[in-house]
């Protein structure tokens, strides 16, 4: 939340988007836009933007990144990245989201419309009648039903096609070596080889991310191994099959006909396929519904305002942690960057390694993000950048601070525990750890360096490291006053009766060093050091 009488941070529109975009971002930033393919306008907009929202059109490069030394967040309305520099975004750790669900329906649909209308010649006829021309046995189709219909690529959207391609009264065959034949099967699904597939299948449909693998998958070879009376239709990714080997396979009789909405090279405006009136074609329309432009654009703006608020965002493509986080895990994430703001202030400087530790509950979760939230912490006031969950790792490898992760199902003394610890350059360590309490989950410190403490992880902390004697908690506390410095929470742990101790103190306002240091001396500290938690 922005504090009063600060700015509003700036997000920038470069494209058009759905009007739900604006309601999502509501009054908690200052929306402006501007043509984001109009280089000459998009570069000096983006000086002063903390997020913008992109579709296909607007090319976030390095030069642009460059041109933005605030931005936090760029955020693609739809799938595809191909217009933006994730690499660069990273290391300037700006994190890049899209919306990854939101066109899956209408993609699905849309291959389902294309191998309909294949099937029936739709296209040609449709354009035959406009012309003046009534011809009803030239464009005789074929029916789907008792066909067989094969799927490559058995994801999100090729289980959609699936689903309703069996309404049909097809047999349904798929290739994807990354799902369970158990699986398949749940959905009504055979799994086959890709030649197998090839080979008995009426109809194929392409539903593959595109890859160094992918690319080209389906090409001469291939089509060499279909029936003569197959019709194939992608609307995945141009270049997951050859349209030169299409092409060539059409005019020999060897493919009866093709859907397509993707092509290797877009915009496609001019190609060997057009010639064929078995070929229906369409300018990559498969994410192009009032719907699924509106899940896009709520997609992405909620992300933007997570982003904004500096929360963990499960549709950023480059966060080492990326995916959906436990709704148990995600109370923890302000917490564990908490310790590591405490874990630098009682360091001092940058540790050798990092180890964090779970315990408890939450340890059978995917708690890799734990790990991002604490070197968020960590480097946060060490580096003039900013640290986000993007570029924390990064920082890390920079500096050669080697990191870990463990978990322990275990937690004798709480309910879920996270300590963060680590060896020092100078040889020695240094260790803090949180946790959770009551229905409102309060951040609780619990430990710090080896002593055991309860005190809320909340405004200013102040830990002082002395010889346990009498006076010393009335002297702190007389000093603090006489600087109208507020004390909202105390406590001391100690090793033993007139051994070292360790003073932790909550205040309502940042102690002055100097103020500090002359304490310390007074009482004999034999360290001292403060960290703001806001």
């Amino acid at each position: 939340m922005t504090p009063a009488g600060a700015a509003l941070p700036v997000v920038l529109i470069a494209e058009e988007l759905a009007p739900s975009v604006l309601a999502v971002l509501g009054d908690t930033v200052e929306i402006r836009s501007v043509d984001g393919a109009d280089r000459s306008a998009l570069l000096p907009a983006l000086a002063d933007a903390d997020a913008v929202l992109i579709r296909s059109a607007t090319r976030i490069d390095a030069e642009a990144l460059a041109a933005a030394p605030v931005l936090k967040v760029v955020a693609r309305a739809g799938i595809g990245l191909d217009n933006v520099d994730v690499r660069a975004a990273t290391a300037r750790g700006v994190m890049v989201v899209n919306a990854p669900q939101s066109n899956v329906v209408s993609a699905a649909e849309q291959a389902v419309a294309l191998l309909l209308a294949a099937a029936r010649n739709l296209a040609p006829a449709n354009a035959a009648l406009k012309s003046g021309r009534w011809e009803r046995s030239r464009w005789t189709g074929v029916e789907v039903a008792d066909k067989v219909v094969g799927i490559v690529g058995l994801g999100r959207i090729g289980v959609l096609f699936a689903q309703r391609m069996s309404a049909f009264g097809t047999t349904l065959v798929a290739y994807d070596p990354y799902v369970a034949p158990a699986r398949a099967a749940q959905i009504g699904v055979r799994l086959v080889s890709l030649d197998e597939l090839l080979r008995e299948s009426d109809f194929i449909s392409i539903h593959l991310p595109k890859t160094p693998e992918t690319v080209g998958l389906i090409g001469r070879e291939q089509l060499a191994l279909c029936k003569p009376t197959v019709r194939i239709v992608n609307a995945a990714r141009g270049g997951l099959l050859d349209e030169d080997a299409l092409a060539e396979a059409l005019a020999a009789g060897t493919v009866a006909g093709a859907g397509l909405d993707v092509f290797t090279t877009e915009p496609c405006t001019d190609s060997p396929l057009f010639a064929f009136e078995s070929v229906v074609v369409t300018p990559h329309l498969g994410a192009s519904t009032v719907e699924a432009q509106d899940k896009a654009g709520i997609a992405v703006a909620r992300s933007v305002r997570l982003a904004l608020q500096g929360e963990f965002v499960p549709d950023a493509v480059n966060v080492q942690a990326g995916g959906v986080v436990a709704e148990d895990l995600r109370p923890a994430l302000p917490l564990v960057e908490k310790l590591g703001r405490v874990f630098t202030a009682l360091a001092g400087g940058v540790a050798a390694n990092l180890e964090v530790l779970v315990r408890g509950e939450i340890a059978a979760l995917d708690v890799g993000v734990l790990q991002l939230a604490a070197l968020k912490g960590v480097f946060g006031e060490v580096v003039e950048e900013q640290v986000t969950f993007v570029n924390a790792p990064v920082l890390a490898a920079e500096r050669g601070v080697e990191t870990s992760l463990s978990t322990d199902p275990d937690s004798p003394d709480y309910r879920n525990l996270v300590t963060v610890r680590g060896a020092l350059p100078t040889g020695g360590t240094v260790s803090v750890s949180g946790t959770l309490t009551g229905p409102r989950q309060v951040e609780k410190l619990t430990e710090v360096d080896g002593f055991d403490l309860e005190l809320v992880a909340e405004r200013n902390l102040v830990f002082f490291r002395y010889h346990d004697r009498p006076g010393v908690v009335g002297l702190v506390g007389a000093r603090l006053g006489e600087a109208d410095i507020n004390i909202a929470g105390a406590q001391v742990s100690r090793t033993a009766q007139g051994g070292q101790a360790l003073m932790a103190l909550t205040v309502d306002s940042p102690p002055p060093a100097e103020l500090l240091e002359s304490i310390a001396d007074a009482i004999g500290a034999t360290s001292v050091r403060s960290v703001a938690l806001g």
